[in-house]
């Protein structure tokens, strides 16, 4: 038995995105909150989005145009009710970030609206390509603005404390990202808002800080987890060998760029009738047959019928990116490839955030609510963060008031973790990196997806479990997470959505129009 340092409050938040810093300006009404999030806090996927926010905000679009357009890319898989919860309150949420601060363009007085895959209306709100910037940089602002909010960074989340008499979630335990130094948190509620696990796989837009910790850390506490499958791939990420896969946002092609193969002809159309504008996984699929078919390593964006000017203006960071790794857009053609970007899968919660975990709430990347499906509508996942990180707030309100009685986190003893200085833990992440995107990644088999669990489970046996430094702890939750994945594609013996199995190419709504559920 050891003793911890140890910090309180009656809102506990894990995670500096967006969805975890509404919960905290909601949650700042209510009582105290402590936000605790893994490096900077500015180090999200959040901060990374260029695309913009969804929102049926025009006189031309509506909320039920927005549902069914997300329903339809989420292949059958969407819970409705949570959709409808997205799409109604959506578009109020967004205009309180207009009054917050958030500077989304015009084209004069009208909100100037982009257009992205399977969207059959201009409903995307940006910040000319880094919307994601200027809705952190705003709510950071906001929170930090704020007595009533305390802003805790370099704090990594090892896994959740539970009140072995009620199952409750009471808190939290974290290691200082630069000594290693361990500390608890008590929460009177809970929020877990620490995004999703991009860095599974070796090539991957999400930034340095996606290891899944909140997922990871969720299903060993026994929270249940869901649709692990379905990952989607963003089919357009910069592909060059010195650069890293930054995301070429879809409003590109929403603005009218063209995908051509390395012989330089267009393919899209071939492939679906909305040819650059189908949904991601149809456009990632069909990227990767048109290079296997050329044995190129890539595709290339064709901007050059377009207005190089305007589109300097529209996309500056992209242009800037680009320029920066020696790619030249005055020439009209960007190397792009797929690249993983987004779990669809995660831990279960409601329409509330509320997981099966009492006093554990899930939002943003990290939970699976059913709004996404098997596929994520692009700039969808902006607007989840932004509605349902305000709901979770609003219902661990109401679970405060109900439980009044504070947890006693300090009579809880902690196991000892394993030393382990000597293991290679960066060799052992890039391996499962290589792993999941040979045989977990865009179009699998069964054979490989039984060849990746095995080897994952051999991964597991030879080091230590419950390890002590961050990079351990970040390999084991790529381990589970990974682990957890491969499983239920291998399960799943159809394809829909992210998820597409070479040895079962059809969709089978008869068996399979159901969620894969899993509890440790």
């Amino acid at each position: 038995m050891f003793w911890l340092p140890s910090w309180e409050a009656d809102f506990l938040i894990i995670g500096s995105g967006i969805a975890g810093l509404v919960a905290a300006y909601r949650a700042k009404e209510y009582g105290s909150v402590l936000v605790m999030t893994k490096e900077r806090a500015q180090d999200s996927n959040t901060e990374k989005a260029q695309g913009g926010i969804a929102a049926a905000i025009d006189e031309g679009d509506s909320p039920f145009l927005h549902l069914e357009d997300t329903l339809d890319a989420g292949a059958g898989l969407c819970d409705h009710d949570v959709v409808e919860v997205l799409v109604t309150e959506g578009p109020a949420r967004v205009m309180e970030l207009v009054e917050l601060g958030v500077r989304f363009d015009r084209e004069g007085s009208e909100w100037a609206l982009g257009q992205e895959g399977a969207h059959s209306k201009r409903r995307i709100l940006h910040a000319s390509d880094t919307t994601g910037w200027e809705i952190a940089r705003t709510l950071i602002q906001e929170c930090r603005a704020d007595r009533r909010i305390t802003l805790r960074e370099g704090c990594f989340l090892v896994d959740f404390l539970r009140d072995s008499h009620t199952g409750r979630c009471v808190g939290a335990v974290f290691m200082d990202s630069l000594t290693g130094e361990l500390s608890t948190c008590r929460g009177r509620a809970v929020i877990v808002a620490t995004g999703g696990a991009g860095q599974l796989y070796q090539n991957t837009t999400n930034p340095a800080v996606a290891t899944g910790d909140g997922m990871a850390a969720a299903y060993r506490a026994g929270a249940v987890m869901m649709d692990m499958e379905f990952v989607q791939f963003h089919p357009t990420a910069l592909s060059l060998k010195e650069a890293p896969r930054f995301l070429i946002s879809e409003a590109v092609r929403g603005e009218g760029a063209l995908l051509r193969n390395i012989n330089g002809e267009r393919f899209m159309p071939d492939y679906h009738q909305l040819a650059e504008l189908a949904p991601r996984d149809v456009v990632s699929r069909a990227i990767v047959s048109e290079m296997l078919k050329s044995g190129s390593d890539r595709v290339n964006l064709d901007i050059s019928h377009l207005d190089l000017e305007r589109f300097r203006k529209r996309f500056p960071n992209i242009w800037r990116t680009c320029d920066q790794y020696g790619v030249d857009l005055n020439e009209g053609c960007i190397p792009v490839a797929p690249a993983a970007h987004y779990i669809m899968g995660g831990v279960s919660a409601g329409k509330d955030g509320e997981t099966s975990i009492p006093g554990l709430y899930a939002c943003g990347e990290v939970a699976c609510n059913g709004v996404h499906g098997a596929n994520r509508l692009a700039s969808n996942s902006l607007l989840e963060g932004l509605v349902f990180g305000a709901r979770a707030a609003e219902h661990a309100r109401k679970f405060i008031e109900e439980h009044s009685t504070e947890p006693d986190l300090f009579g809880l003893d902690l196991e000892e973790r394993t030393p382990d200085w000597d293991v290679p833990w960066a060799k052992v992440a890039e391996q499962i990196r290589l792993l999941m995107w040979e045989k977990v990644g865009i179009i699998r088999k069964g054979n490989d997806l039984a060849a990746a669990v095995a080897e994952l489970e051999r991964i597991r046996q030879h080091y230590p479990k419950r390890p002590a430094s961050r990079r351990g702890v970040e390999s084991e939750n790529l381990l589970t997470l990974g682990w957890l994945a491969a499983r239920a594609a291998l399960m799943r013996k159809e394809s829909r959505g992210g998820h597409f199995r070479e040895d079962f190419p059809q969709r089978d709504d008869r068996y399979w129009l159901r969620h894969v559920i899993v509890q440790r």
